[in-house]
C-alpha cells in the first residue's frame, strides 16, 4: 500500500472523524420500531404475522403482481429459477402438473443466460438447480446486459429458455429491448432488481417487467430490514408454489407430509416490520441518493472521470454512485486474485489508488463488481460479447476487429463511492477532494 500520509499531494488532509459509508441502513425516528414492537407485543416473533401480510400487500400493489416475502433476495432468485425451470419443462414436454404439484425437478445440464457484471448471488442459484450459467457482456450505455450480446448468445445457444437480467447500481437496463429478444426466442425473463427498487421505465417499476422479478432488502439496499427479499410472481399458481416451497414444501395434512423438496426461506415477521416501516420512505431515500450523485457529478466534472450512467433508460434510483476513469488517464495497475499493485503517475490515477486513499482517510469505497466470467469458480463457463464468444478474445483478436469485454473494462477502470443517505455535505467534499488529489 502507498504511504499516503507522507505523500505531498495529501499534505494537510486529516482522516474523517466519522466514517463516510458506502450505503448503510437509514432508520426514521421509530417508524420501523412501531411495527417491530407490534410483533413483539403480540408475540408474533415468527415467520408469519401481520407485518409479512401487509408488506406483501404493499409490494404487490406497487409492482402490480403478487409478491412473496422471503428471507433474502438470493432465496427469491432461487425460487424464480425453479419456477422458470418448471414452466420450461412443461412447455417442452407438454406434461401438465397433476393437482398443481409441479415438476420441481433439476435443471441438470440446462444453460441459462445471465448478466456478467453482477454479484454472484445472481448466478449461484442457477447452479443450485444444476444449471449452467452463460455470461452476457455489458454495454457502456447502462453498464447492464448488452442486448446485442444477448442476440449473439441466442445464435450460439438457441436452446436456452431462461435469461437472468440485473439492473446494476440502480440503473435500469434496456428492459423493453431485452424482453422483446426473450419473447422472440420464447425464453423466460427473470429480472433481478435487487439494486434498483424504486427505479422505473415508462412509469413501470423495475422488477415487474420480467416473468419473475426479484428485490432485496439487504442491509445496504435503498429500503432495508437488515435482510429479506421479495419474489414478484406472474400468476396465482407461481405465488402459491413459491409460498409452499419456501415453507419446506409442507403438504396440507395434519402431520408433516412432504412430496417435494422445500426450503426454509420465509421472512421473519420482525424483519418484515422493519421493511414495512421503511416502505413509505422509499422516495425520500431516492431523493437523498440523487442529491449525492449530483454532487459527485459536479465535483468530479473537471477530472477524467465519468459517473455511472443514470437516466439513460427510464428513471434510476441512484442507489450507488460510481466513477469510471478515462482509459488514457489510467496509471498502470495489475490485479491478481486477491490484491493489486499500481504505479503512481503524475496526472493519472487508478481505482486501487483511489480506494486505498479513501480508506486511509476513513471513507468507504469498493471496486466495481468483478465480472462473473473472470471469477475462478466460473472460469470454464461461456462468456458472450456483442461480436460472439468472449472466451476467444485476446489483444491480437481485438486488434483484428474484435471488441473488448465491456464488463472487464468497467471493472478495471471503475470504483464505487460512499453513497450513504446519512453522509454529510462536508464528508462528501472530503471524498471529492481525495479523488482530486489522486490525479495531481
Amino acid at each position: 500500500m502507498h504511504d499516503f500520509k507522507n505523500d505531498k499531494r495529501f499534505k494537510g488532509l486529516k482522516p474523517l472523524i466519522e466514517r463516510a459509508l458506502l450505503s448503510s441502513p437509514t432508520m426514521h425516528n421509530g417508524a420501523e420500531m412501531k411495527y417491530v414492537q407490534e410483533a413483539y407485543d403480540t408475540e408474533w416473533v415468527t415467520t408469519v404475522g401481520a407485518n409479512i401480510d401487509e408488506l406483501e400487500r404493499q409490494v404487490s400493489k406497487y409492482m402490480g403482481k403478487r409478491s412473496v416475502a422471503l428471507a433474502s433476495g438470493t432465496a427469491a432468485i432461487h425460487l424464480a429459477i425453479k419456477l422458470a425451470a418448471e414452466k420450461v419443462y412443461q412447455s417442452s414436454t407438454g406434461i401438465s402438473t397433476p393437482n398443481g404439484k409441479g415438476y420441481g425437478g433439476s435443471m441438470l445440464g440446462k444453460r441459462v443466460f445471465c448478466s456478467d457484471l453482477t454479484f454472484d448471488a445472481t448466478v449461484n442459484p442457477i447452479v443450485y438447480e444444476g444449471g449452467e450459467p452463460i455470461f452476457i457482456d455489458s454495454e457502456y450505455d447502462t453498464w447492464n446486459m448488452d442486448p446485442e450480446a444477448l442476440k449473439q448468445a441466442f445464435k450460439l445457444y438457441p436452446d436456452v429458455k431462461i435469461v437472468v437480467l440485473v439492473h446494476l447500481y440502480g440503473t435500469p437496463a434496456k428492459i423493453q429491448e431485452i424482453r422483446k429478444i426473450c419473447s422472440e426466442h420464447k425464453a423466460l425473463l427473470i429480472e433481478d432488481a435487487a439494486e434498483s427498487l424504486g427505479a422505473t421505465v415508462d412509469g413501470q417499476p423495475t422488477g415487474s417487467f420480467g416473468d419473475y422479478g426479484i428485490i432485496s432488502f439487504n442491509g445496504n439496499k435503498i429500503i432495508t430490514g437488515s435482510m429479506g427479499g421479495m419474489l414478484i410472481t406472474p400468476d396465482e399458481y407461481s405465488y402459491n408454489k413459491a409460498k409452499k416451497w419456501s415453507t419446506q414444501a409442507r403438504e396440507e395434512a395434519l402431520w408433516y407430509e412432504h412430496e417435494e423438496l422445500g426450503y426454509n426461506y420465509r421472512m421473519s415477521n420482525i424483519v418484515a416490520g422493519l421493511i414495512r416501516g421503511q416502505w413509505d420512505f422509499l422516495e425520500t431515500h431516492i431523493k437523498s441518493k440523487r442529491k449525492i450523485y449530483k454532487m459527485y457529478e459536479e465535483g468530479l466534472r473537471d477530472l477524467p472521470v465519468s459517473m455511472n450512467p443514470m437516466g439513460i433508460v427510464g428513471i434510476s434510483n441512484y442507489w450507488l454512485s460510481c466513477g469510471l476513469i478515462e482509459a488514457n488517464s489510467m496509471e498502470p495497475m495489475v490485479r491478481n486474485g486477491r490484491s493489486a499493485v499500481y504505479e503512481i503517475v503524475d496526472g493519472k490515477s487508478c481505482p486501487t489508488e483511489i480506494l486505498e486513499a479513501l480508506n486511509i482517510y476513513n471513507c468507504e469505497g469498493r471496486p466495481i463488481w468483478k465480472p462473473m466470467h473472470e471469477q475462478p469458480i466460473y472460469s470454464g463457463n461461456s462468456f458472450v460479447k456483442k461480436d460472439g464468444n468472449g472466451r476467444a478474445g485476446s489483444n491480437a483478436y481485438i486488434k483484428m476487429g474484435g471488441s473488448v469485454a465491456v464488463s472487464s473494462d468497467l471493472f478495471n477502470r471503475g470504483f464505487c463511492l460512499p453513497s450513504d443517505n446519512k453522509m454529510k455535505f462536508e464528508q462528501q467534499k472530503v471524498v471529492i477532494d481525495i479523488i482530486h488529489r489522486c490525479f495531481r
